[in-house]
Formats: structure tokens, sequence, C-alpha cells
């Protein structure tokens, strides 16, 4: 069953951060590294569980999955959360693996589906 993939407003904001820090306007390789990154968390879509949960998940007590992207030592980590009943992957933030581990600070209080208005 293919879920929907929304971007947190924070993970919108850490893509664009990224396409200027990797000069994919100016290069072939950054953009195609860019492009292959916004594949990897489109895909998501499809078998979101496939990806292991997040060291800080049990700490932030969400159920938070990372989705490891690129090789060492450029690991990035797209962090996500499963809403079951909306079928939708909620992609929290994107950040390099060599940052400090996620704080509550770092994503969204709640999470979207979780907010009173959501039905």
């Amino acid at each position: 069953m293919a879920y929907r993939v929304e971007l947190a407003t924070r993970a919108a904001r850490d893509l664009e951060i990224l396409y200027v820090e990797k000069n994919a306007a100016e290069s072939k390789a950054a953009a195609r590294w860019y492009n292959r990154l916004e594949e990897a968390v489109y895909a998501l879509a499809t078998h979101p569980q496939r990806c292991p949960i997040a060291p800080e998940a049990r700490r932030m007590k969400r159920k938070l999955r990372h989705l490891l992207y690129s090789k060492r030592p450029d690991v990035y980590r797209v962090i996500y959360e499963i809403d079951q009943k909306q079928q939708t992957v909620w992609v929290l933030t994107i950040r390099h693996g060599a940052r400090r581990k996620l704080g509550a600070s770092d994503i969204e209080p709640n999470p979207p589906f979780k907010s009173p208005a959501a039905k």
C-alpha cells in the first residue's frame, strides 16, 4: 500500500539548504546527488517500515525512524514518522549523520497528524 510523503517545514528548509550547500544549481554531480536524495525521501511512500527505528525514538517517546542516505563520511539521516491511519509518512528533518543526536527542539513538538485539528 502506498503512503503519502509530506515534508514538515523543517525538512523542506533542510532540503533547500542542502541544495545551496551542495551547489546543485551549478554542478551536475551535486544536482544528481540532490535529486537522488529527494528520490530516496519520496521512495518512503512504499514500505516506510523498511528503515530502522531512530536511536532517539525511545528518549523522545516518538516512533521515529531514519533513512540513511549516501556514503561515509557524508551520510545524511532522513528522520520521519509514519501515520498508519492517514497512510502518511511525515518527514521531520534531514541532517548530516555526524551531527549530534536529535533533540526535542530539532523537530516539531507534536507530529502533524496528532494535532487536535487533524481528523
